[in-house]
């Protein structure tokens, strides 16, 4: 009894020591099998069956699931297996395995194996699980898994009270891995409403509220306002004077000289600090331009003038880094080269998309640019603001194929704007916050990696022996002799014969 007991221990011992070693180990199957484990081809110990189709139109309501190769596509009242199935993509979703605890309709993109001469189905899925069978398709046109392929591959065989531990342990542990999968899937959509979050606080004053309430010298946004138009009609009447003392044409004169009053009825409260502006107002706005027909000549491309389009700033993220396609010195000619800090925003196509230039680049007449104006305002505030009013100057689209909106529609789109001190803050902590954020998006991303990479990790573990006590540890603990997988198989492999 004291020598079962000093074995069960130690077999405890050893189990603890692979499961601390499950997270750094991934080795692929090798040639070593445990004491009573034997390797066989799939080939000799399953038939592996074609699935039948079954079109939509032809099944009848029922309780029978139907499978395709990405797993259960439809119900049927009528079964075309005898009992659990195992499914394997054959066509489509190549290498997909599937286990059904019932009989049910595989169609014809699958293969199946309902006898299992028995084996544990939930054992073998298992196996063919490792396998990667996805790597079997040499198809250039349609993916597919060739059967005598399928056959072909060498699989290890446990014996049969083993097998059920292993897939005792198998399943608990990818449990825990599926359930953390899980959560980390849903932290992109936490995050995404965690940045939404922020810029609804940005541009409301909820978010540097604490900051306004310790400045003791702060200029209103309403005097600031004042005082930049005060500036442009300044300047204006001083090109004039300059422009009559040149002999030369008076500039035009600039249609925002005076401030337009903003209804403010139906818009949100915001600090008393802050005042509402219309767009136009901040800066200097205009469509881009791209004049020549048909825009794709190829003369126009291929130079050194970054050329964005309505693509490059619905995935920008908010910052133009990334241009895929450039303008010629022709291109040029006809187009126009936008400053950095330039605030693009897309009126077809992606409706109301935002982002700033992080350099010079040249974009057509389905994107507006708005030059800020330094003295009002910065442009990072503005395209944060641009992102929270999106679905709104999106509702002002027409509902047609080529969605649009014009540029009389953003002029007279209202922006709460703050001092300019209070933008620079706002900005500051903006881009922590999203620093933050994107932090964590890249962690998730590599902990989703190795979540996946740690599910193949469990199975190339299981079937190395090295997840349970193997059945001969146990019985040389025990003193008791055990069945052999190389007996199981000549069962197996006897009763195929039979069969045959």
């Amino acid at each position: 009894m004291r020598q079962q007991s000093a074995c069960q221990s130690k077999t405890q011992t050893d189990e603890s020591k692979r499961l601390k070693q499950l997270l750094m180990v991934d080795e692929p199957l090798g040639s070593d099998l445990p004491e009573g484990w034997v390797f066989t081809k799939v080939g000799e110990i399953l038939t592996v069956n074609y699935g039948k189709g079954l079109t939509e139109a032809a099944r009848i309501p029922g309780e029978v699931s139907v499978y395709g190769s990405n797993g259960v596509v439809g119900k049927h009242n009528v079964a075309l297996t005898r009992g659990p199935t195992i499914i394997l993509g054959r066509k489509g979703t190549v290498g997909a395995i599937h286990l059904s605890t019932y009989p049910c309709w595989p169609i014809d993109t699958t293969y199946f194996i309902d006898e299992f001469h028995g084996l544990d189905p939930a054992y073998l899925t298992y196996v063919l699980r490792g396998l990667d069978l996805a790597e079997l398709d040499t198809s250039t046109a349609i993916p597919g898994l060739n059967r005598d392929d399928l056959y072909a591959q060498r699989i290890p065989l446990a014996p049969l009270v083993e097998q059920k531990r292993i897939i005792a342990k198998v399943e608990a542990l990818l449990a825990r891995v599926n359930a953390t999968r899980e959560r980390l899937a849903k932290v992109p959509r936490i995050l995404k409403r965690f940045r939404q979050a922020v810029l609804a606080a940005a541009c409301s004053g909820r978010l540097t509220e604490d900051w306004r309430a310790v400045q003791l010298e702060l200029e209103s946004a309403d005097c600031l306002v004042e005082r930049v138009y005060a500036k442009r009609r300044q300047q204006y009447e001083t090109d004039c004077q300059k422009a009559k003392v040149e002999g030369k044409k008076l500039p035009t004169k600039p249609i925002d000289l005076e401030r337009r009053a903003v209804e403010t009825g139906d818009l949100p409260d915001i600090p008393d600090e802050w005042t509402w502006v219309y767009l136009p107002e901040l800066g200097y706005m205009n469509r881009g331009k791209s004049r020549h027909r048909p825009r794709n000549a190829p003369h126009l491309y291929g130079g050194p003038y970054p050329f964005i389009q309505t693509g490059d700033i619905a995935q920008s993220n908010g910052r133009i880094t990334l241009h895929r396609q450039t303008y010629s010195e022709a291109g040029l000619a006809q187009s126009r080269l936008w400053p950095t800090g330039t605030v693009c925003i897309t009126i077809a196509a992606n409706i109301a998309n935002s982002a700033v230039l992080t350099y010079p680049a040249c974009f057509p007449d389905s994107v507006v640019g708005l030059i800020p104006d330094a003295d009002l305002c910065l442009g990072e505030y503005v395209e944060f603001f641009l992102r929270t009013a999106r679905s709104h100057i999106d509702q002002f689209a027409p509902a047609t194929a080529q969605k649009n909106i014009n540029i009389e529609i953003l002029n007279d789109v209202a922006v709460p704007l703050p001092p300019l001190q209070e933008q620079h803050e706002i900005v500051r902590r903006v881009e922590a916050l999203f620093k933050l954020a994107d932090t964590i998006e890249k962690r998730v991303a590599a902990a989703t990696v190795r979540a996946k990479k740690l599910s193949q990790a469990i199975l190339a573990k299981a079937f190395r022996g090295e997840l349970v006590p193997t059945e001969a540890q146990l019985a040389h603990c025990e003193g008791r002799s055990y069945e052999p997988a190389s007996a199981l198989l000549a069962r197996i492999m006897a009763e195929l014969g039979s069969l045959k």
